[in-house]
Order: C-alpha cells, then structure tokens, then sequence
C-alpha cells in the first residue's frame, strides 16, 4: 500500500500531561508517513510550551483566544499538508497500527468521505465507546451509537456504513474539505462534527466505521462532565443542529416540539433535582437562540 501523507491534528486546552501522553503513543505507529498539528486553545492555566519542548517534531500552533473544538481544528486544517486529516481528541491514545486500515478504507473507495476507528474507554478497555452511530432523529435531534457501552467480544467486527462518524476521531480526505467547507465555528463544542458529517453526506459521500483499527478515549477531561458548562453548549449545539439540518415540514415539527414538550420538560427536570446551575445554564442555551433568532450567519460554513 501506497503512503500518503497524514496529518494528525488534536486541539489542547490546559492538561499538556494528557496531550503529552497522546504523543507518545503517536511516536509509536507503524504507518510511516505522518505530520502532526497541535492547536492551543488560548490555555488559561497549564503552560502549554512542554509539549513542543518534549516533542520537538510536532507542529505547534498557539491561538491567542479559546476558539472551541471547531475554530481550534480549523487552524489546523489551514496549515495540514496531508492527502487525509485525521482529527483526534487530545485525550486518546491509539494502538501503534490504527492508521493503516483507516488509510486502507479512504484509498478503497472515492466516494467515501469520512471515517472513524473503534473507539473504546480508555479505563475500561473491553467496553465499546463507538462502533457506528444511528442516524439523528429529526425531533428531538438526539441519536445513539451502535454498541455504545457493550463489553467488545468481536460483535461489531466488521466495516459498516455509519451516518456519523466520531469527534474524537475521525479521518477525511482533503479533498474533501475542500469541497464542503471547514467545520462550523457558530457551535464552538459540541454537534460540529455530526453537522460536519451531515454535510459530508449531503456532498454524496458515505461515512464508515473501519472494526480493525482501535483508539482508547479517556473522554471529557477538557469539559469535564454533567457541568453546566457542557448543558450550555451541548443544549445550544443541539438547537444549532436542528436550526441548520432539519428544513421544511419536519422543522416545523421539531420546532413546536422542543417548544412545547422538550425545553419545559428539560427545564423542570432540572428544577425537581434541583440543579440550579444547570438550570441556569439550559435557559441561557434556548435565550441564545431567541436572542439571535435572525443570526445572518447561521448557515455559514469557513472555506479553506
């Protein structure tokens, strides 16, 4: 097999330790032709310069503002060389042979536009994170992944079709970058690479998920989890999405039912446990949009 040029991209937001540690498993692969791009997101607390100091190989790019998961690849993708982009969370760490078969699946076949590995816990290594995902439904806009949770005993080992790929890893072709457009910075975490793989999909590409090639996910140590923070941006992604993706009758639809069933649900939800910050949190996400209901810019996706 041919070697085309990678180019490892991954986004660092304060704990250099963990991006460090991803580092160190990328010296490790066995495919032979990569570049790697490491983004700071304008870290406000742990000095990101050990990185370039410990791997003087990399590319390091430091942002000067924090521009989300989006805007932070998207610099990357800016300085990439590479014939495919592979887009991985700082918090993973892979097998030294995880590239191949991914590289294998795009070279196979042109109409595929985007792919992603078996993504499993990295502290529950038996335990499958991703292995495909169902597609979203255009209600409640929420979708569930195949085999999310499931002890790995070789029951998802085979490439299959997938409608989203996962954000935590996932390799695309340049070219096709270049003809749908970088990810959208309006979600700033959250949704972008399932608006992306939507997008990617409307282009006629298709989405896989490549069984024989393996990441272990250490998962939300940037956002950590059930904060108000990720209710916020998970919640105002989720609207984003639906405002972008859902069109015609079945907008109308999605939109009286997050209006009347779904945001008083959340809302009250949150107040019966009483969890005040997120609370708090959940109504600034549906004021967002209420604020910026005739946003110009909604739709707009960065060119390369």
């Amino acid at each position: 097999m041919e070697s085309p040029l990678i180019s490892i991209i991954t986004v660092n937001y304060d704990h250099p330790d963990v991006t460090c540690a991803l580092l160190e498993s990328l010296r490790h692969i066995t495919y032979p032709n990569i570049e790697v791009i490491v983004i700071d997101n304008a870290s406000p607390n742990d000095d990101p310069s050990v990185i370039l100091k410990l791997y003087p190989e990399i590319i390091f790019i430091q942002s000067s503002v924090n521009l989300g998961f989006a805007g932070g690849n998207n610099l990357g993708i800016r300085k990439a060389k590479g014939k495919y982009l592979l887009f991985i969370n700082n918090d993973t760490e892979v097998e030294p042979g995880f590239l191949e078969p991914l590289v294998a699946k795009l070279e196979s076949n042109k109409k595929i536009g985007a792919v992603s590995p078996k993504i499993k816990f990295f502290n529950q290594s038996d335990t499958i994170q991703f292995s495909g995902q169902a597609p979203i439904n255009p209600y409640t806009i929420r979708s569930h992944g195949y085999g999310h949770g499931a002890k790995d005993n070789g029951q998802f080992d085979h490439d299959t079709l997938t409608w989203f790929v996962h954000g935590a890893a996932m390799m695309i072709p340049m070219d096709v970058i270049k003809k749908v457009g970088l990810m959208a910075e309006t979600y700033f975490l959250y949704y972008e690479e399932l608006d992306w793989g939507a997008r990617i999909r409307a282009a006629g590409y298709e989405l896989w998920y490549v069984h024989n090639s393996t990441v272990m996910h250490k998962e939300s140590i940037s956002t950590g989890k059930l904060t108000p923070f990720k209710t916020f941006y998970m919640n105002r992604s989720r609207l984003l999405y639906l405002r972008r993706n859902v069109h015609g009758f079945p907008f109308v639809v999605a939109f009286l039912y997050q209006l009347f069933v779904s945001i008083p649900k959340n809302s009250l939800s949150f107040i019966l446990k009483s969890k005040k910050g997120h609370f708090k949190a959940y109504c600034k996400a549906v004021i967002w949009h209420v604020k910026n209901m005739f946003i110009k810019d909604i739709h707009t996706n960065p060119l390369l």
